[in-house]
């Protein structure tokens, strides 16, 4: 048989012997470390790690998080184990706006992104047949002012049926109430342009012609009720220049916000990203 591969993230407050412990367990478990990086901020106090290893096989998941138990009591860490390579049960949400989410599709049906897509939901129809063409199930959740708690409580109803483990807002232009954002906490990610909060509303990329902008951006983070100022994961700028209009600026911004939310999808389902406070730690 096959060693299994496993990710061990965890977090906790900084102190002395905290690798030692970690590595002894794994010893104690016949593992082999096959790639270990670790953090601790000064600023928060606060120590992050994340370890691959291969394990006897046989070894599964839920008897290595066991096997940890003590350890983890003991340093008060928030710890987690994880099969390397293991497809995250994803629900994409999107509007109007469908290069991400036709991004999205494509690299996960390629195998590009670890992630098996549950379901895509729009609050319209227009991706219905582009989620058909991916064999993946189409959930129209329309929603209006007077509707909007019953349709969000029609949204996590789809997350906890589905067993969905990400929610990626692929241009979602609706704002999640601050119950669900809570409830999602963690496990949600959006996309959008790095003017903010610049140029807000209608049309960001006319207003940025207007002004002569010279970078064009992407930031994707975790979603908070702090609308669009969540813990960032990944960001990306590229220059225009003088000679551009203003869609040729949405085009440039389009791409970069499909390679943004993809890396940052691609860093989550790989367990390097770890919450530390308004922020993130992100092992490459």
């Amino acid at each position: 048989m096959t060693a299994p591969h496993f990710v061990l993230t965890l977090s906790c407050p900084d102190t002395v012997g905290i690798v030692h412990a970690v590595s002894g367990v794994l010893v104690e478990q016949h593992c082999n470390i096959v790639d270990s990086a670790q953090f601790g901020d000064p600023g928060t106090n606060r120590f992050f790690m994340r370890v691959t290893f291969a394990a006897p096989a046989g070894t599964d998941r839920a008897a290595m998080e066991r096997a940890f138990a003590a350890t983890a009591k003991r340093f008060a860490m928030a710890l987690r184990v994880d099969e390397r390579g293991a497809k995250t049960r994803t629900l994409i949400l999107v509007s109007r706006f469908g290069h991400c989410l036709n991004d999205l599709l494509f690299r996960a049906g390629s195998g590009a992104l670890a992630i098996d897509v549950a379901g895509v939901a729009s609050n319209h129809t227009d991706f219905a047949e582009l989620a058909a063409g991916h064999r993946i199930p189409f959930h129209h959740l329309p929603v209006t002012a007077a509707s909007k708690a019953e349709q969000e409580a029609r949204l996590l109803a789809l997350v906890d049926s589905l067993g969905v483990e990400l929610v990626v807002l692929a241009r979602y232009m609706q704002v999640l109430s601050n119950d669900l954002c809570r409830k999602l906490a963690g496990r949600a990610i959006n996309i959008h342009h790095s003017f903010l909060p610049s140029f807000k509303g209608a049309k960001p990329y006319h207003q940025a012609y207007e002004r002569g902008v010279k970078l064009i951006g992407a930031t994707a983070h975790y979603v908070t009720p702090d609308l669009d100022e969540g813990p960032i994961i990944e960001q990306e700028a590229i220059r225009v220049d003088h000679a551009m209009d203003p869609d040729e600026l949405v085009a440039v911004g389009r791409d970069v916000e499909c390679v943004v939310l993809a890396r940052a999808v691609k860093l989550h389902v790989e367990r390097r990203v770890l919450l530390n406070g308004s922020r993130t730690v992100v092992f490459g």
